[in-house]
């Protein structure tokens, strides 16, 4: 038992554990039974073998959307090639017969489902039909900057819903979370193109203070590496903007209710009790319990900022595989359609999976 007049810690539930339980004259301490960790060992490997597993049948289904979703657009990819509009318009069956023979798209459905299959276990994913180049290198070259703007996008959405849905919450229904919860909710009801379009048009066109399109300027002159690292953050401050305060809505909605579940547990009653301060009581305690439900809607919130990255990238017309994957809608480019999906899924699948782990590690209830 405690001395009388020391001050005692306040223990963090892990996570809702309540802290007003009766003390009675002695305590029941939880005795570990000889070999209870060890048998727990293979019950973890199981699971995490199942959850490993359970994401490659995910990923093998989504390979087959991949190749499936391309092929139900209406039209061919050689007809939107050398259309009446095209400037490789050519009128020449023997011509059409040969590009669908070099392309692969003479043969049986099946067949081009295992030759798919086959290139993609070599790494190989085939020739851009409008480009006329490997998919690789244009993957290779467009990846990075949708990477940049999600990362940078998703970063900022994550610090600025999760402290302002804190905050809120905390002075629920005081004049600063009326106001945010207004801004908030005003900002989920448009679409992230619509939003785009008007930043694009106030800060582009009539402020003039970010660029109208791109991700970089072309053919500027030489410089060094800093104006080349201003250069691009000069381009990314209005996209990554608009796609992260489109997915810092959704954070803050989300850590706000989370976080007015948590008030007025037991826990922060005798955190206050014993005379802790107000800001730690609120973020360490308060906010750390309500960061488990945020967290594992992260991942299904990254997959819907990487569609909102398309859009973003079309509208700024910014170089990512956003703006690739609408080009090679319009031009029923199979290949690069289906390398787009591809990369794009497998992003969310992989954000999916970091959460999953993550919520391992901040629950002990996943964890046992």
């Amino acid at each position: 038992m405690a001395a009388e007049g020391t001050t005692e810690e306040l223990t963090a539930p892990s996570p809702r554990r309540e802290l007003s339980e009766p003390r009675g004259a002695a305590e029941t301490v939880a005795v570990p039974l000889p070999g209870a960790e060890a048998r727990l060992r293979p019950t973890r490997r199981r699971r995490g073998s199942q959850l490993v597993v359970s994401y490659l049948l995910t990923v093998f289904v989504l390979i087959t959307a991949n190749f499936a979703l391309p092929r139900a657009l209406p039209g061919d990819p050689v007809d939107a090639l050398l259309s009446g509009e095209s400037p490789q318009y050519v009128h020449s069956d023997v011509i059409r017969a040969q590009l669908n023979e070099y392309y692969g798209l003479d043969l049986p459905l099946w067949d081009q489902y295992r030759k798919y299959l086959g290139d993609l276990a070599t790494g190989e994913l085939g020739t851009s039909i409008r480009y006329n180049v490997p998919v690789a290198q244009l993957v290779a070259e467009r990846l990075p900057w949708t990477l940049l703007l999600l990362s940078t996008s998703i970063t900022l959405a994550i610090l600025i819903g999760w402290v302002t849905g804190v905050s809120s919450a905390w002075r629920r229904g005081r004049l600063a979370d009326r106001g945010l919860l207004a801004v908030f909710l005003g900002l989920h009801s448009f679409p992230v193109f619509f939003v785009g379009s008007l930043a694009l048009f106030v800060f582009g066109v009539k402020l003039g203070w970010v660029p109208l399109a791109g991700s970089r300027t072309y053919f500027a002159t030489a410089g060094g590496a800093l104006d080349a690292v201003r250069d691009v953050a000069h381009h990314l401050v209005l996209p990554a903007s608009v796609l992260g305060a489109q997915f810092a809505t959704s954070q803050y909605l989300n850590m706000r209710a989370s976080m007015v579940g948590e008030l007025g547990s037991d826990y922060l009653l005798a955190g206050r009790a014993k005379g802790l301060r107000e800001r730690r009581i609120k973020y360490r305690y308060a906010a750390r319990n309500a960061l488990l439900p945020v967290v594992a809607v992260t991942a299904v919130h990254i997959g819907a900022a990487v569609t909102g990255s398309i859009l973003v990238e079309t509208v700024f017309a910014y170089q990512g595989l956003g703006r690739l994957t609408f080009d090679a809608v319009a031009f029923r480019d199979y290949p690069t359609l289906q390398a787009c999906f591809l990369v794009l899924t497998l992003v969310v699948v992989t954000a999916n999976f970091a959460a999953d782990a993550l919520n391992a590690r901040l629950d002990p209830r996943i964890r046992a």
